[in-house]
């Protein structure tokens, strides 16, 4: 620093503009800032605010349940047009019906109880829409009949996540999962050294590597497809006691498996004041492990772009470094495989933190099941990144002719195991085959002339010779190939 001159103290705090106060835009998350585009369709299913329009429709579907069924004696039939006035409540729910909400719970201090007195409110204001005959501001009371918050929560959270399971994250898992596939069936001719331990090992083809990736991808999308979405409605600590007394005459049990079941779910019977979320447990297990596949999908391509296997095709105006020009840097991969482990991170937690509640009930649930959309939306980021990152990639087939060219005592292997089936078929001279290629090859690097040579010398009848002479690494791939027609079976 010149003399004379001074600089400002970088410890002082600045004044600044709050970004919490310029727009509500402003993301604490990147999945609600920067990835919003790649995980918005999942906001429809796993935010606050859907989690407050399916309260509503859990607490709609009910009232016209009891109704529908006489369940409570002297309440009166609904017609046609109030079910469908009350459906319409749910299909119609947007933003001033949130912000309604929110202001009913800064009075209720509770969040399923606003949701009741915001359908009541409904039905108080139903004469305005369908004349003063209507029963609905005479139902009033069925809104929540019998119910504890949990009645409803269960069954909203499970139509969130089976919502954004089908509709969003199992599409976009299968698209990429038959991208793969495609790629496998595109290269399955093509020759490949393969590594183990990252030593050169039999040759396979790029396509069979493929495919054993997606083949790995879709059993998880099996399993994933199969799994249950479980409910409950049935009071306060799973016993009915609130709806015996009240109404004594009903098969309550039926009412409550037959509600689980019209809402499209799996009843069960026997649970706490809690749904057990076992359920979710084993959907997030299964979730978790097509991630971690993924995520060796992510690697293993990273590491083949390293090798120079894959060229990435650059994009027109974009920067690798900030510094190096020449850069085209794997990002899809990279942001892949970190963004499924923060999804895996969170997967693994609500797995093993909601299948716990302390006896009849406690809240560690509530808090957790809020984080589900983060859970899937970091899955959902990262399959939308492999997605572009594949699309972006070219073989270097070259590359590919010349790493199996220069690595001939990959033939080793064939060649003690033809000496071997000699052996056993009575040739003689066969002995130590293992331990000859061993001696040949270990450590070294054979040319063609020089494993042509070695076979020549061993005395093989000649249908064998003939064939072990003709062989290449490039030739040696066994049915890799023919493997890949597995993918549709």
């Amino acid at each position: 620093m010149m003399a004379g001159m001074s600089s400002p103290d970088a410890s002082a705090p600045l004044a600044r503009v709050r970004l919490a106060d310029v727009t509500p835009s402003i993301a604490l998350g990147p999945l609600d800032g920067r990835y919003r585009a790649a995980v918005a369709p999942l906001v429809d299913h796993l935010s606050e605010a859907a989690l407050n329009r399916e309260r509503v429709h859990v607490e709609v579907e009910w009232l016209i349940h009891l109704a529908q069924h006489g369940v409570v004696p002297g309440a009166p039939t609904l017609s046609a047009a109030e079910e469908q006035y009350l459906r319409d409540v749910v299909a119609t729910f947007g933003a001033a019906e949130v912000a309604e909400l929110a202001e009913i719970e800064r009075t209720t201090v509770h969040d399923v109880k606003a949701v009741e007195y915001f359908l009541k409110k409904r039905l108080a204001d139903a004469p305005a829409a369908l004349g003063p005959g209507t029963v609905l501001p005479h139902v009033s009371e069925l809104v929540h009949f019998g119910c504890t918050s949990e009645d409803v929560n269960n069954l909203s959270y499970a139509l969130m996540v089976r919502g954004a399971v089908q509709d969003v994250w199992l599409p976009a898992a299968t698209a990429l999962t038959d991208e793969v596939a495609a790629l496998a069936h595109e290269h399955k001719d093509q020759p490949l050294l393969a590594l183990t331990h990252g030593q050169p090992a039999t040759p396979t083809t790029l396509g069979k590597e493929l495919a054993v990736l997606a083949h790995r991808l879709r059993r998880q999308l099996r399993r994933v497809a199969g799994d249950e979405f479980l409910g409950k409605i049935n009071g306060a600590t799973g016993t009915f006691g609130a709806h015996v007394v009240a109404v004594p005459g009903a098969d309550w049990p039926v009412v409550s498996r037959t509600f689980v079941e019209h809402l499209g779910l799996t009843w069960n019977p026997l649970t706490t004041q809690i749904e057990s979320h076992d359920w979710q447990a084993e959907l997030y297990a299964d979730v978790a492990r097509f991630n971690r596949v993924l995520h060796n999908l992510a690697t293993d391509v990273w590491t083949y772009i390293s090798r120079g296997v894959f060229i990435q095709i650059p994009v027109a105006g974009a920067t690798g470094s900030s510094t190096m020009p020449h850069k085209v840097n794997p990002i899809r991969f990279e942001n892949a495989e970190a963004n499924l482990e923060l999804s895996c991170a969170l997967l693994d937690t609500l797995s093993a933190t909601l299948v716990t509640s302390r006896l009849q009930r406690d809240l560690t649930d509530s808090t957790t099941q809020r984080n589900i959309g983060p859970a899937f939306g970091h899955s959902l980021l990262a399959i939308d990144n492999v997605r572009r990152g594949l699309k972006a990639l070219d073989v270097d087939v070259a590359l590919l002719e010349r790493e199996l060219d220069e690595n001939w005592e990959v033939l080793g292997e064939p060649v003690q195991s033809a000496m071997r089936a000699a052996s056993v078929a009575g040739v003689t001279g066969m002995e130590n085959p293992y331990e000859r290629l061993k001696e040949l090859t270990r450590g070294r690097r054979l040319t063609a002339d020089d494993m042509r040579e070695f076979v020549a010398g061993l005395g093989l009848p000649a249908d064998v010779e003939e064939r072990l002479q003709a062989l290449t690494p490039a030739g040696y791939t066994g049915l890799a190939a023919d493997l890949v027609a597995y993918l549709d079976r």
